[in-house]
């Protein structure tokens, strides 16, 4: 923008006009929220314009998960208000489950008057102090002047590079000041510029490994999505050209479509045998934006251990921090797939017929059949829930969420995601309560869409009030409950680890969710039998407002396969091999206190 670009749109106004203007300027359209003394000059802005539209969440996390969903379905920034004092502690989850999960947050909070900062004045906290460790940067803004340009920059910071959340802190006197509103600049700051092209010497070094590859694989993770549709356009063609199999993380999932010929499913704890046992004895490793944690990789130190590992990322912290790789390149993962396809397409001769022992060899793991689970005809067995949601729902433009626990992995199992940005989960926090808000703040971006919450009894419960706020604003998101009584996951493992001593897994008071659903105005569903099953899910689509569907679960069913805490990715539990006394003897006193 030019100098009389800046100077046409520089004007005098309040501070609390500046947020509702650089909002506008920064292309926001919702906003997610909950009023307080310490943000009452921004409301009163909001309530005098048409531009940005408000929802009013019942709390705080809420505001914070509603706008992930919005966030990750979009690829834009999602936004929350919140007051001072617990309106920023109740954002603290929140922003710490988007900063794991690389998902672009600003969150403007209010803060009392500059002069009773550090005075214990009512609703006060160190929210910059507090914030610091769960955002990528953050802002306590104590001049007017520099309020504009600061909340241009956090939307620049949390939007490029690695995506992540920002936190904007303005007093309330600063609100109430006058000063002078700057538009967006062109130019970015100096002192943040991350590197998006990748070393073109160190991708063709990656090139002719993989050209040279026998038992090569490709991992690909939650930057692939973030990097845009390209990206997953590019990655699509990249497995076309060299004949790769590939897998996933939990981030990951849809960036390659799960009906691909070369897709071996998700890896990790919970992931498919084909994918970890590929995984483990390949010799070509090429990692797509992701991390490498702890529930990918199992024992690092038996982690693929006889393969050269290829890893791109945009965030220089995460190249050999948990894994040493042999070619690390830093950049965006779609221009490094973009050089990898062009050089691929030039130089490489590769001949695919050479992967044919491999993909033999991936044939006989795939047939072990490792999401199989005992089908009941009296009882709904959780796989099969998910997978008659998954019939009824995939031809539809549907949007996924998720809580955390069973039904989150069985989801990441049987939902097969055909494409980026349809699959919303918490990942690295695990943050149960995510899904039911995360489900708004979709419907919120995308009025039109199916959005289903595949969720626990428990973990709804723990973000339940939403509810009113979906029904206020007429989002009719799904909420499919897999209800078998328990924190299924805790239960799990205190029953493989600790004895079947199930210590407060139980819930003794689970509420009567059709009745929940009647009271806050929605629709309630209550299904038990298997073949009642899809005439309900029916029904749950067909209802134009918000629905608690209660399908009723097999109460003790476990999740495998999975890949005991401590263990290799070749020493993984299929579920014809899980009795409790062979996953006791396989989860040894180093496995049960890495859990």
């Amino acid at each position: 923008m030019s100098k009389a670009g800046n100077d046409a749109g520089r004007r005098e106004m309040s501070g609390a006009e500046m947020v509702v203007q650089a909002l506008k300027d920064n292309g926001v359209e919702h906003v997610f929220g909950y009023p307080g003394g310490a943000v009452l000059p921004i409301y009163d802005e909001i309530f005098q314009q048409e531009d940005v539209q408000h929802i009013l969440v019942r709390h705080e996390q809420g505001a914070g998960h509603a706008a992930e969903g919005y966030a990750r379905s979009t690829g834009k920034a999602g936004v929350m208000l919140v007051t001072s004092g617990p309106g920023a502690t109740n954002a603290v989850t929140p922003l710490q489950d988007a900063l794991m999960d690389s998902i672009p947050l600003v969150c403007i909070t209010g803060q009392v008057p500059t002069s009773l900062i550090g005075s214990d004045a009512f609703q006060e906290c160190d929210t910059v102090g507090i914030t610091r460790p769960c955002t990528k940067h953050n802002w306590l803004v104590k001049d007017v002047n520099d309020l504009s340009r600061i909340i241009h920059e956090a939307f620049h910071i949390a939007t490029t590079g690695r995506p992540g959340p920002v936190v904007v802190d303005i007093p309330k006197d600063v609100q109430f000041a006058k000063g002078i509103y700057t538009p967006p600049q062109q130019a970015p700051r100096t002192s943040y510029s991350p590197k998006i092209q990748g070393d073109l010497e160190q991708i063709k070094q990656a090139v002719a490994l993989m050209a040279n590859a026998k038992r090569p694989i490709i991992y690909s993770g939650g930057g692939v999505v973030n990097s845009g549709p390209e990206a997953s356009h590019l990655l699509r063609e990249l497995v076309d050209l060299t004949g790769f199999p590939i897998t996933s993380t939990l981030m990951g999932l849809g960036a390659y479509p799960a009906s691909g010929k070369s897709w071996l499913g998700m890896l990790g704890m919970h992931g498919t045998y084909e994918a970890n046992m590929a995984m483990h004895d390949c010799d070509v490793m090429v990692c797509l934006g992701a991390r490498f944690d702890d529930r990918i990789t199992g024992r690092l130190n038996a982690f693929s251990p006889n393969s050269k590992k290829i890893h791109i990322d945009i965030d220089p912290s995460s190249l050999n921090k948990n894994v040493h790789v042999d070619i690390p390149i830093l950049g965006d993962v779609g221009r490094a797939l973009e050089d990898m396809v062009r050089l691929w397409r030039a130089t490489a001769k590769a001949d695919k017929s050479a992967l044919h022992p491999w993909w033999e060899q991936i044939a006989r793991w795939r047939a072990r059949d490792s999401l199989a689970y005992k089908a009941n005809d009296d009882v709904i067995m959780p796989q099969y829930a998910i997978q008659r949601l998954y019939e009824l729902t995939k031809t539809r433009e549907t949007y996924i969420t998720t809580e955390v626990g069973q039904h989150q992995m069985w989801a990441a199992q049987h939902y097969g995601f055909e494409k980026p940005n349809r699959w919303m989960t918490s990942g690295g926090l695990g943050t149960m309560g995510y899904g039911l808000p995360a489900a708004l703040g979709v419907q919120i971006a995308h009025p039109d869409a199916l959005v289903v919450d595949i969720a626990g009894d428990a973990s709804v419960q723990m973000t339940m009030q939403e509810m009113s706020t979906a029904v206020q604003y007429n989002a009719p998101i799904k909420i499919f409950i897999l209800n078998n009584q328990y924190m299924g996951m805790v239960r799990q493992w205190q029953q493989l680890l600790h004895g079947n001593r199930l210590s407060h897994s139980y819930t003794e008071a689970m509420p009567d969710f059709v009745l929940m659903a009647q009271a806050f105005g929605a629709h309630g569903i209550r299904c038990e039998k298997p073949g009642e099953l899809d005439a309900a899910i029916q029904e749950m689509i067909d209802v134009k407002k918000p629905v608690l569907f209660d399908c009723r679960v097999a109460a003790l069913a476990n999740c495998f396969p999975m890949i005991p805490s401590g263990k290799a990715h070749n020493e993984m539990l299929l579920p014809d091999e899980a009795t409790d006394e062979v996953v006791a003897n396989a989860i040894d006193a180093k496995g049960r206190e890495l859990v």
